[in-house]
C-alpha cells in the first residue's frame, strides 16, 4: 500500500473519498455524449476546480477524471491512441491539487469498465482486457497517482482483468463493484461471492467495496453482504449515489439531500466501511455533510434492512426509478462515467 494511504488509514479510523466527477462536469458545461476525459487537456482548469471543491469539502482521497480513459471507451470518441496522454494529464491535475491541499490527500487513479462483454459470452479475452487496463494504469502511475481505483465493475472476468492490469504498476489497487439488480451486479454476482472472488485474485487488493448502483439504501444493503463475507482487517469501501435518479426535462437528477447523505455515511460506517464517499450526483455540499456526519460518529451495530429503509428509502425505489429513466431512453450515466 502506498505510504500516504497507509498513513491516512493508520491515523484515522475512517477516510472520506470524493464525490461525483461527471455530475459536476455537466454543471461546468460538459455536454451529454462528450468524453469527460478529453477535458483533461481541453479544460484542465475546470477539472482542477472539481478536485479542489472536493478537497475543500474534506475529501481525503480524490479520484482522477479518467473513468473512461481506456482504449475501448476512448475509441468511441476517436481517441484510442491517446490513453497515455489523457491518463497522465488527469493524474497530474489531481496530483497538483492534492499537493496544494495543506494536508495529506491521496490521488486515486480512476479506472472504469471497458464497456465490452468478455469471453465466452462476448468477444473480449481477459488477456486483452488486462492489457488495456495495464496501459491505462501505467499512465496514471506516471502522472502521479498514489493508488489505482477500479470502479463500477459488474463481472468477475472484468474484475480479474482490471486488477491484474493495474497491479503491473506495483501501486496498491482498490476495487468496487456495482450491485444494482436485485442486490446483485448486472452480471448476477452477489456481494459475498464478489468478496470471495476478489480475495482469490493473485494480485491482491488494498480494499474492496461497492459504488454507484441505484441509491444509498441499496448501497448500504450491499455493504452488509460484503461485510458478512469479509475477513478481519479487510478494508471495505462505500461510494453511493446521491439519492436515486429521476428523469426531468431530458436529464437525470438525483434526489439526495445533504441530510440523506449524512445518514448514508453513518450507516455505511456502521455496516463496516472504512472508506466512504459519494458517487453520481454527489456535490461538494453533499460531501461536506458526509465529512461532518463521520467526524464524531462512533460506529454502532450494523443496520438491518428495516433500519436502512427507514432512513434512506425503500430498497426497491431506486430500481423502479432507473426502469422509468431507461424507458424514457436515457442511458445510465453510471455505466458510462463516474458521476
Amino acid at each position: 500500500m502506498s505510504d500516504i494511504l497507509t498513513s491516512l488509514l493508520a491515523a484515522r479510523d475512517c477516510l472520506v473519498a470524493d464525490g461525483a466527477m461527471g455530475t459536476n462536469l455537466f454543471e461546468a458545461g460538459l455536454m451529454t455524449g462528450d468524453s469527460p476525459e478529453l477535458w483533461n487537456v481541453m479544460h484542465p482548469v475546470r477539472i482542477a476546480a472539481v478536485h479542489r471543491g472536493m478537497v475543500d469539502a474534506g475529501a481525503d482521497i480524490i479520484l482522477t477524471n479518467t473513468f473512461g480513459a481506456n482504449s475501448y471507451r476512448l475509441a468511441l470518441h476517436g481517441a484510442a491512441a491517446r490513453v497515455a496522454e489523457l491518463n497522465r494529464a488527469g493524474a497530474a491535475i489531481a496530483r497538483e491539487v492534492a499537493g496544494a491541499a495543506g494536508r495529506k490527500v491521496a490521488v486515486a487513479g480512476s479506472i472504469g469498465p471497458t464497456g465490452e462483454i468478455y469471453q465466452p459470452v462476448g468477444p473480449l479475452a481477459i488477456a486483452d482486457g488486462r492489457a488495456a487496463f495495464a496501459e491505462q494504469a501505467r499512465a496514471l502511475a506516471d502522472g502521479g497517482a498514489d493508488v489505482l481505483w477500479i470502479e463500477t465493475i459488474s463481472g468477475v472476468e472484468e474484475l480479474e482483468a482490471a486488477v491484474g492490469g493495474a497491479a503491473e504498476t506495483g501501486l496498491p489497487v482498490i476495487a468496487t463493484m456495482t450491485f444494482d439488480t436485485n442486490g446483485r451486479t448486472m452480471m448476477g454476482l452477489a456481494p459475498g461471492d464478489a468478496v470471495r472472488f476478489a480475495r482469490g485474485l493473485d494480485a491482491g487488493l488494498a480494499a474492496f467495496g461497492s459504488n454507484c448502483g441505484i441509491g444509498p439504501a441499496a448501497l448500504v444493503d450491499s455493504l452488509l453482504g460484503i461485510a458478512a463475507a469479509a475477513e478481519a482487517g479487510e478494508i471495505i469501501v462505500a461510494k453511493g449515489n446521491c439519492g436515486i435518479p429521476e428523469y426531468h426535462d431530458g436529464q437525470i437528477h438525483y434526489t439526495g439531500t445533504p441530510e440523506v447523505m449524512a445518514d448514508y455515511a453513518r450507516m455505511a460506517r456502521d455496516a463496516g466501511a472504512r472508506i466512504i464517499g459519494g458517487c453520481c450526483g454527489t456535490s461538494p455540499v453533499h460531501l461536506e455533510a458526509i465529512v461532518a456526519a463521520l467526524k464524531d460518529h462512533t460506529p454502532g451495530p450494523a443496520p438491518d434492512r428495516s433500519a436502512i429503509e427507514a432512513k434512506l428509502g425503500k430498497l426497491g425505489a431506486g430500481a423502479d426509478a432507473l426502469r422509468r429513466a431507461d424507458a424514457a431512453g436515457v442511458q445510465r450515466r453510471g455505466r458510462r462515467r463516474r458521476g
